[in-house]
């Protein structure tokens, strides 16, 4: 049992610990008032252990702790990651790593001035939408596009604009739920529509649509199932039946794409993901996609249709509240470019990972492998799209393998290292697999390579 007021006295008080050395340091880089409340706050938290029968930490320790959180304080938490899990669209990891071209668009619209809002030609006020809305139109065929914050901002923006206190008829194996808690039903909650399910989970059909259209509805929504797969007995209705079927009835098709495809992903062995090309040449009024995911640029949400309803989207007050910032219009406007000019494939990060041969990451494999000893082989294995695209889809790979053979009972080299990688200035994150730790060429920028080799030559060294 402990002196407990023995120990409170043992606390050093905030005027020493300012005073000291190791805080003399920090005075020149942080407010007076600032190093105090970390001092203050430390101090109260080791009274607050001696309450529960803890003994008082040296002034040292209180030091080393106040010194510990004033440097992660003036470190940002956002930090660059080499992503060797082979996941390309890795949601966790900041999704689409973009081109030289859009970063460099992205880092012009930071540095200086720029005509945002600016009519260079009239010389009066303009629009941002304007310096986008050409590129979408050209590369989808719409009439019209508007760009926002990000899809769940498109679609509750598209909802509140043109289907306030209306129906909106969605097939029950549409009204789903997808990361970060976006749902469906309540994204058409706030937005004041009325969701009218039909169907089942797993069918789906054109006539179930139909029966429910009545007076009040405003139009049938397609929700693509953007992170999980049904599969067996199981089917839906394409966006062209349903658009026929609106057409017919006089009201509107709604399509929330999610990821927002440009190319044919059946020519790389996946499944093929809705293009919205094919969205727009089946007459649905109101399309929804992502920019960060498989368009691989920055995070937005595109919006592109019929230009009576974009002109009222525009309108809406929810516009001014979600709209895009002008660092992003640029690089969302730069990679449109690549598409334009047919460059995709060999610009865009996600496209090269994409159509990355097998080959090549054998051999990338390989020399990692000898740089990193005979704890490591190469093996075969699988990459995943992710970031809520062509769920369940996989590429052949090639990965480096660190540690004892699954079988076995190892002795925790996998994990020890996962972690020693995870801790680095810059981070390595991999995926572990019974004992072993697996690194995937496919998502690591070929510019990294030689980094990645130096950190994993002292990795095992150590």
């Amino acid at each position: 049992m402990i002196d407990t007021a023995n120990e409170f006295r043992k606390l050093p008080s905030v005027e020493k610990v300012l005073s000291s050395e190791m805080m003399k340091h920090y005075q020149d880089i942080y407010s007076h008032d600032l190093i105090v409340s970390v001092v203050r706050q430390r101090i109260e938290a080791a009274k607050t252990t001696i309450k529960f029968g803890k003994p008082a930490p040296s002034v040292e320790e209180i030091m080393a702790d106040v010194s510990m959180q004033l440097s992660v304080l003036g470190r940002p938490g956002l930090r660059r990651v080499i992503n060797a899990t082979g996941v390309i669209l890795h949601t966790n990891l900041g999704r689409a790593p973009m081109s030289d071209e859009t970063v460099a668009a992205m880092e012009m619209a930071a540095r200086g001035y720029n005509n945002l809002e600016f009519d260079l030609e009239a010389g009066i006020r303009g629009s941002r939408q304007s310096l986008i809305e050409p590129l979408l139109c050209r590369l989808t065929g719409a009439e019209a596009g508007l760009v926002v914050n990000n899809n769940a901002a498109a679609v509750l923006l598209g909802l509140s604009a043109v289907a306030k206190r209306k129906e909106v008829i969605v097939s029950r194996g549409q009204a789903v739920s997808i990361g970060g808690g976006f749902r469906i039903p309540d994204v058409m909650r706030q937005s004041g529509a009325k969701l009218v399910e039909v169907g089942t989970t797993n069918i789906t059909g054109i006539a179930d649509y139909e029966q429910a259209i009545t007076p009040q509805t405003v139009g049938l929504l397609r929700v693509h199932s953007s992170n999980f797969k049904v599969v067996g007995f199981a089917s839906e209705v394409a966006i062209e039946e349903i658009a026929a079927l609106a057409k017919k009835h006089d009201i509107l098709a709604f399509d929330d794409l999610g990821s927002g495809c440009f190319m044919d992903t059946a020519q790389f062995g996946l499944a093929s993901e809705p293009m919205v090309q094919r969205s727009i040449a089946s007459g649905a009024g109101l399309i929804f996609f992502s920019g960060d995911k498989l368009l691989g640029g920055p995070q937005a949400g595109i919006i592109i249709g019929r230009k009576t309803l974009i002109d009222k989207l525009k309108k809406h007050p929810l516009a001014r509240a979600a709209r895009i910032d002008k660092i992003r219009l640029a690089g969302l406007a730069a990679t449109l470019i690549h598409y334009l000019k047919n460059e995709a494939m060999t610009k865009i990060p996600i496209w090269q990972m994409i159509s990355m041969q097998v080959s090549d990451i054998e051999v990338r494999a390989k020399a990692w492998a000898a740089a990193t000893g005979e704890i490591a082989r190469v093996i075969d294995g699988e990459s995943m799209v992710g970031g809520g695209s062509l769920p369940g889809g996989t590429l052949l790979t090639k990965l480096l393998a660190i540690g004892e053979d699954g079988k076995q009972k190892g002795s925790g080299l996998a994990q020890r290292l996962t972690v020693k990688l995870r801790k680095l200035e810059t981070p390595v994150i991999g995926r572990i697999s019974g004992n072993l730790l697996l690194l995937d060429p496919r998502t690591v920028l070929p510019e990294e390579d030689e980094q990645l080799i130096q950190i994993l030559k002292t990795a095992v060294s150590t």
